[in-house]
């Protein structure tokens, strides 16, 4: 019996050599990193959320093993929201990524119980230790997108099915807007709001109602493909948002202004792992890879084609800013002058509309 205990004991420390000297490698299991996402819609195959759920994917695929997701889908702005998020820093989620501009509060909210979590929030204003924010410039899409709409109209009447009248909105109707005017001066935006991200019964009466008054280029800044089939159905053009509506409509849609959050997401799940994630504001366009086009529709002449093309690589390059004056607003009073451009922070409180834009705003 002595024996083998002696055995055992010299069989012990003589592993435990081997191990200290790195003869036998020793290895432990590494944590994954859990990473939450909370959409406003559902994924479906188009919207907002998809996009963000294609950057999920790319994400999952760059990172591997070293994360693991979760979304939860239709998720309501307000109280829902905020059990939803503290539900999931609850279940050791390190990472949450908060979708919608109406999470912001909710999001706040539940960081405050959970300062080892961290929380990054799509489209809003406030930060907190561990509480960023990320959005795109997808204003520098629809600029574009305005430009081929203001060539192709025949009415000179466009028209934008709007989601809720936030700063990101207004900036993307006076974009819409101002690349529009850029190559047809004549041309007025009608603009209705529905007061909903995704709603598709609303959007399809609103784009109806639009096209009722003349409107030959209909765009939206709603998640649904409701615009886009109900211009396909009538025989007017259709500008797409979020993501490509080309199967959609197939003869009517122009191009989309197509969210890309697939170099954003992985970036910021690395930085969590390696631990230099700080609480920034991020706001990425075409030069950063987070605003695209979908392709252009054939029947759209080469030159504006050409034109567009040329444009956007000025965006991209920093040659070009779209809210560059002269710009007025929609009352004739002067917003910036010719030569200057929009700050950041003047973009971020937009809460006007710009001359040619018809109607007034809601309160």
């Amino acid at each position: 019996m002595k024996q083998s205990r002696l055995l055992k004991t010299v069989l012990f420390f003589s592993v435990m050599a081997f191990i200290l000297t790195g003869l036998i490698p020793l290895t432990f299991a590494k944590d994954k990193l859990k990473v939450g996402f909370v959409y406003v819609g559902p994924v479906g195959d188009i919207g907002w959320s998809y996009q963000h759920d294609l950057g999920r994917l790319s994400m999952e695929k760059e990172l591997g093993n070293d994360i693991s997701t979760k979304i939860i889908e239709d998720v309501p702005e307000g109280a829902e929201a905020e059990r939803v998020i503290r539900d999931l820093a609850k279940s050791g989620y390190n990472l949450i990524f908060t979708t919608s501009f109406g999470y912001m509060n909710p999001t706040l909210k539940v960081a405050k119980l959970f300062p080892k979590t961290t929380f990054v929030h799509a489209t809003g204003y406030k930060q907190a230790k561990n509480v960023g924010t990320y959005m795109s410039r997808s204003y520098e899409g629809q600029y574009l997108t305005g430009m081929i709409a203001g060539k192709m109209t025949k009415s000179n009447l466009l028209g934008v099915v709007a989601a809720f009248p936030i700063p990101e909105v207004i900036r993307n109707i006076n974009a819409f807007a101002l690349g529009a005017k850029r190559v047809n001066p004549e041309i007025k935006l009608k603009v209705i709001w529905v007061n909903s991200w995704f709603d598709p019964g609303k959007e399809r009466e609103a784009s109806e109602a639009l096209i009722d008054q003349g409107v030959d280029v209909l765009t939206h800044d709603t998640d649904s493909s409701a615009p886009t089939m109900t211009a396909e159905e009538k025989g007017i053009w259709a500008v797409g948002y979020n993501s490509d509506m080309t199967k959609y409509g197939p003869n009517a849609h122009l191009t989309s202004t197509i969210h890309a959050w697939d170099p954003y997401y992985a970036k910021a799940a690395k930085q969590v792992l390696d631990g230099t994630w700080r609480p920034t504001a991020v706001w990425g366009g075409i030069k950063e890879g987070m605003i695209k086009l979908a392709p252009i529709n054939k029947k759209v002449p080469a030159d504006v084609v050409a034109l567009v093309e040329k444009t956007k690589n000025a965006i991209a390059d920093g040659s070009f800013l779209p809210f560059t004056g002269p710009i007025k607003k929609q009352d004739g009073s002067l917003v910036v002058e010719a030569g200057k451009s929009l700050t950041d922070d003047d973009l971020l409180n937009m809460n006007y509309y710009i001359e040619g834009v018809v109607g007034s705003m809601p309160k």
